[in-house]
């Protein structure tokens, strides 16, 4: 686990030292944040959608992304007016702290801490319920909100159908019973392999911890939620019923306790919705989660 916390590290510490260098032109995160959400990610989806194999009892754990996602909303809607935050500022906690970043920081966590045993179930977690809550009620919810007149359901099923990430996921499915060509594969493996140092990179281009005092108040908010109050849910859940298997449980909390989802960050930069406040959630909230998500196992166990 320490080669994948070095990765992730160095890589946004490199975005900084980017920025701070003068080399990289204003603007170049959007470049980036395109690049993670036009190529890397669908061809990630492309490959971990058509190889898995999924399980009727790991229902309960895929749903789990849905039913934080779904709460966060009314949470930040309730909470974020009397802090004083504006729609915007809502919508980028909605996102940030309603996903988690379940296969970059999830998955190696998952192997590292639970072993080969808790790997599947991390997988199901993260590719049925992060990646299509992501491709699906996120996308739908910034469209929405980044919109400058309110959308009709047909341009918000048009956001949706032409979202890189869903257009993969659908093509992966359908494409299950034939093997991709090994060529094929191996290019997909490549280019998906590169969302996770480029988003860190560009959300690294874009972090200003000077200015993090005034908006301590929000990034406290939205980690209580994300890093304490999702984990402890859950875990009560699912002790709470009955039959499940203790290897579920784990990896489905160890997931539910993952710092913020880069590409909701992303997808809140593209759509203009408070992008600083969403960089913050990434940049304080995924270093934090490396001793908050043990922890949260621990206790659990």
């Amino acid at each position: 686990m320490g080669n994948v916390i070095g990765l992730l590290g160095a890589c946004m510490v490199l975005g900084v030292l980017a920025r701070h260098s003068g080399k990289f032109p204003e603007g170049s995160a959007g470049a980036f944040n395109t690049f993670v959400l036009y190529v890397a990610l669908p061809a990630l989806v492309l490959r971990a959608m058509h190889q898995l194999v999924f399980v009727p009892e790991l229902l309960v754990a895929a749903s789990v992304p849905w039913l934080y996602y779904l709460g966060a909303g009314p949470f930040f809607r309730l909470l974020g007016p009397r802090m004083g935050l504006s729609k915007p500022s809502i919508m980028a906690l909605v996102l940030t702290a309603g996903l988690g970043n379940t296969a970059f920081v999830g998955l190696p966590m998952a192997e590292a801490l639970l072993g080969a045993r808790g790997l599947p179930v991390a997988v199901v977690v993260d590719q049925l319920g992060s990646f299509l809550v992501l491709s699906s009620l996120a996308t739908v919810a910034a469209a929405r909100a980044g919109a400058d007149t309110p959308l009709s359901l047909r341009q918000l099923a048009r956001k949706v159908a032409t979202f890189p990430a869903f257009l993969a996921l659908v093509v992966a499915l359908v494409t299950r019973p034939w093997a991709y060509p090994v060529w094929l594969d191996g290019v997909l493996e490549r280019l998906g392999a590169l969302l996770t140092p480029l988003a860190l990179f560009a959300v690294g281009l874009q972090l200003r911890l000077s200015g993090i005092r005034p908006r301590l108040p929000a990034v406290a908010l939205g980690l209580s939620y994300k890093l304490l109050l999702v984990p402890a849910l859950t875990a009560a859940g699912l002790l709470a019923l009955p039959g499940l298997a203790p290897t579920v449980v784990q990896a489905t909390l160890l997931q539910s306790a993952m710092g913020p989802m880069v590409s909701a960050a992303i997808l809140a930069a593209e759509h203009d919705l408070d992008p600083d406040l969403a960089v913050l959630m990434v940049g304080v909230g995924v270093p934090l989660s490396f001793a908050t998500a043990p922890l949260m196992l621990m206790l659990a166990r």
